[in-house]
């Protein structure tokens, strides 16, 4: 009978290691892998519903769009909009002080779609984030009592989005609840797949952000969303202040804004494909890290219990990590010390409680990945990223932060 020698060092190694794999295991069963869980649970009964609810009177649904130079994106994708399969709605494009031919192009296409309409925000208006300024003037215009955001480089899957949008308030998709209707509803927005390692890297921070903001509303923790895909009713956006409160961030129209006034009771997720919306990601890492850069910036004035809950798994992914490599250096430094009896021991449990959380993160990200309708990623591209995007992460947010208005 194998009796093993170890001492306090190797039970605090043991120890740590085994809270931190069941912390970060946690992390992926509960949050990551709701989004999968929910759209295999789910695929079947919703596809029942939609076809029971198809003779229904549909509401009427704002489309908004902040446009600031977006000549060339509105050109491509507009008519896309435009050519939706729900039956009231229309497409409200604000100018947000462009100076290309973005207004030219929209009124172009106004000639022969009464549904688009343009507004823009005024010359010289003194706020810190013009865009916010723009959808609320977005909102304003609006003649509908639902609003659905996207952006002007931004392609929907398919003609049937807002239909699939408009299935999370009419009760078609799951809440946080799961019983009262919903006044928000967040969406997908996934990136193109092209060639490159810059676009697998923002694919997958993508992807995982996606499965974390998504999954924590499924569980009942809504903390985010993303405006170019996301919907609430215009009651809830005048009646919380709209962005009222937010002015002195230049980001946060999007995530700032569902984190004040999203809760269990009035948040829904959906996850068709047909719900997506595409963009192009970035193919210069200095122009992805501006634009991460901005992502982060507002965290900081995230509430503080969802502060906490963020700092939960890269606090606990670094410690692992950090776990991981003490027990490696404790053996080779026991090792002469002719203590190497626990070490060994420690060492193979931190090597094998490491490639089994690698197996399970893997599978949880391609399952979801594969569910989604999107491409997953290798094992050692899913080991990379996820030990250089919290490296990066860190370093946005001690960096001093960069004016910018969007």
């Amino acid at each position: 009978m194998l009796v093993l020698d170890l001492n306090t060092t190797d039970y605090v190694l043991l120890g740590a290691l085994g809270l931190l794999f069941l912390a970060q295991l946690y992390f992926y069963a509960r949050y990551m892998a709701a989004p999968a869980r929910l759209i295999r649970r789910d695929k079947k009964a919703n596809s029942q519903k939609q076809t029971a609810n198809n003779s229904a009177e549909k509401p009427g649904v704002s489309v908004i769009i902040a446009a600031h130079n977006e000549r060339y994106n509105l050109s491509q994708y507009l008519q896309a909009l435009l050519s939706q399969d729900w039956p009231t709605y229309e497409v409200i494009v604000v100018d947000d002080g462009s100076e290309d031919e973005t207004r030219a192009i929209v009124e172009s296409y106004m000639v022969n779609d009464p549904r688009l309409r343009m507004t823009f925000v005024p010359y010289g208006a003194r706020v810190r984030s013009t865009k916010k300024l723009a959808l609320t003037l977005g909102a304003k215009a609006a003649k509908y009592d639902y609003l659905l955001l996207t952006d002007a480089d931004c392609v929907p899957e398919s003609n049937h989005w807002i239909h699939e949008m408009m299935a999370g308030f009419e009760g078609q998709q799951p809440m946080a609840n799961g019983e009262q209707p919903a006044q928000i509803v967040l969406g997908f927005s996934p990136y193109f797949c092209t060639k490159g390692h810059i676009n697998r890297l923002v694919r997958f921070d993508t992807l995982f952000n996606g499965l974390h903001y998504l999954g924590a509303a499924l569980c009942g923790h809504p903390y985010m969303g993303v405006g170019r895909n996301l919907a609430y009713r215009k009651e809830l956006f005048f009646e919380s202040g709209g962005f009222t409160h937010l002015m002195t961030n230049i980001a946060g129209d999007d995530d700032l804004f569902v984190n004040r006034v999203a809760t269990p009771q009035n948040t829904a997720v959906v996850l068709s494909r047909n719900s997506y919306v595409w963009s192009l990601a970035k193919t210069n890492l200095r122009e992805w890290l501006q634009q991460k850069r901005r992502h982060l910036s507002v965290s900081p004035s995230y509430r503080p219990e969802t502060k906490a809950r963020l700092a939960f798994e890269p606090i606990t992914r670094g410690l692992f990590y950090a776990t991981v490599l003490g027990a490696i250096i404790y053996y080779l430094y026991s090792l002469p010390c002719g203590e190497g009896q626990g070490g060994v021991f420690v060492l193979l449990l931190a090597l094998g409680l490491f490639a089994l959380r690698w197996i399970i993160q893997t599978a949880v990200i391609n399952i979801s990945a594969r569910r989604m309708g999107l491409k997953g990623f290798n094992m050692f591209s899913i080991l990379w990223f996820d030990i250089v995007l919290p490296l990066i992460n860190l370093w946005m947010l001690i960096l001093p932060k960069r004016s910018n208005k969007w």
